[in-house]
């Protein structure tokens, strides 16, 4: 996977914000913006979810092992979304993890156009419930998920989690 590194990009809304609007005072040590990008391929799935979890050891995000979790398996499934249903058009997919002070956000982008949404369970299926999941552990955890469009057609699927969160400690 190749990883590129940025500093802050854009944050869920009212993360990292003062009461009166205000950016509280500078950064803290873990907040940034990493994107990386792979095949899609298989193997990416596992790749994926190892660099996001190194990310967040290395730059020390204090996150509970439970939202550690919920985040990597995140990952796997929308990584794995991605190279079932969109390598065709889209032979390459990126990661991107954005830290803020409270929260943290992991997003799959592919080139694919196709908005999916969540299907209702079908227990006669033995698959197909990926953003099921994703919905489920992204509520459970008090955060939010969606899928947008991207300026080049495509679609970036993400969730955000709070890395505090009574649920989860």
């Amino acid at each position: 996977m190749e990883n590129q590194g940025r500093g802050f990009g854009s944050r869920p809304e009212g993360g990292g914000e003062a009461p009166d609007g205000r950016r509280a005072s500078g950064p803290l040590p873990y907040e940034g913006v990493w994107r990386f990008t792979a095949a899609s391929v298989d193997v990416s799935v596992p790749q994926a979810r190892h660099a996001v979890r190194d990310l967040l050891a290395r730059q020390g995000v204090p996150a509970s092992d439970d939202t550690v979790h919920a985040l990597l398996l995140i990952v796997s499934e929308l990584v794995t979304n991605a190279v079932r249903h969109a390598a065709l058009l889209s032979p390459m997919l990126a990661v991107e993890v954005a830290v803020g002070p409270e929260w943290v956000r992991v997003s799959v982008e592919d080139e694919h156009p196709y908005r999916p949404s969540a299907l209702e369970t079908d227990h006669g299926r033995t698959g197909g419930r990926g953003l099921l999941l994703v919905r489920e552990i992204t509520r459970e955890a008090a955060g939010v998920c969606d899928v947008e469009h991207t300026a080049s057609g495509g679609k970036v699927i993400w969730a955000a989690l709070p890395l505090k969160h009574p649920g989860f400690m």
